[in-house]
């Protein structure tokens, strides 16, 4: 929980991470029992950008494989600090032991970066910007609550979150991806293929994404879908 004066703020990372696991969901076999903290947002933070993120099970991946390079993406330096538990990180192929009190700098927004936890409770708070430039947040911070909601399967409401982040961002294929996914999930086939069908044209790479993706289930036999993601 944040603690606020009128001078400063403080976060208990760990604490505020159990907040959002369920105490009784099992751990995935690859994600294990991970959970998010906006450090940023949590702490009201304007002038760069700051996530942690918490790893219950030692073995499993504490930050998933990604670049910044895509359309949900800030295309900024990024810094991770492992302030709990202990990490390996892997970054264009290469490892980096990463134990308690390591700063692992990523200059080069192509390269692809994930770590594994390699302690219980591991926490590794991350900090981005790009050179010369104020920060702003990005596409994926501008949609933060779209996930939550569609976790409960509050599709209604995901979408106008997407809808609110267009406003933003026009056109972000990452946004206009998850448009499709409400619009197919409400039982919009036709707008959703329509939204599905910009997002592609803009970011090509999610046709992978789509073919196996459960909001689109059933559109794989519609050939409309098929001449999309083919």
């Amino acid at each position: 929980m944040a603690t606020t004066t009128t001078t400063f703020s403080v976060l208990a990372l760990e604490d505020a991470a159990l907040e959002k696991l369920d105490a009784d969901a099992p751990a995935d076999p690859e994600t294990g029992r991970r959970a998010y903290v906006r450090v940023r947002h949590d702490l009201g933070i304007s002038s760069f950008g700051a996530n942690a993120i918490y790893q219950a099970q030692a073995g499993t991946k504490v930050i998933s494989e990604h670049n910044e390079l895509g359309p949900a993406a800030k295309q900024h330096e990024e810094l991770y600090v492992v302030v709990a538990g202990g990490a390996t990180f892997t970054i264009d192929g290469e490892e980096a032991a990463a134990p308690q009190g390591t700063a692992v700098f990523v200059r080069d927004p192509a390269a692809k970066r994930s770590a594994i936890a390699t302690e219980d409770g591991t926490i590794v708070l991350a900090i981005g910007g790009r050179p010369g430039e104020a920060w702003k947040p990005g596409p994926g911070e501008a949609i933060a609550e779209f996930y939550r909601l569609h976790g409960i399967k509050d599709y209604e409401g995901a979408l106008a979150v997407c809808r609110e982040g267009l406003e933003e961002f026009p056109g972000n294929a990452m946004i206009v991806y998850n448009v499709a996914c409400c619009q197919n999930l409400l039982g919009n086939a036709d707008e959703a293929l329509e939204q599905l069908g910009e997002a592609l044209a803009a970011w090509p790479d999610y046709k992978t994404l789509a073919a196996d993706d459960e909001d689109f289930a059933s559109l794989r036999g519609d050939a409309r879908f098929q001449a999309l993601i083919g």
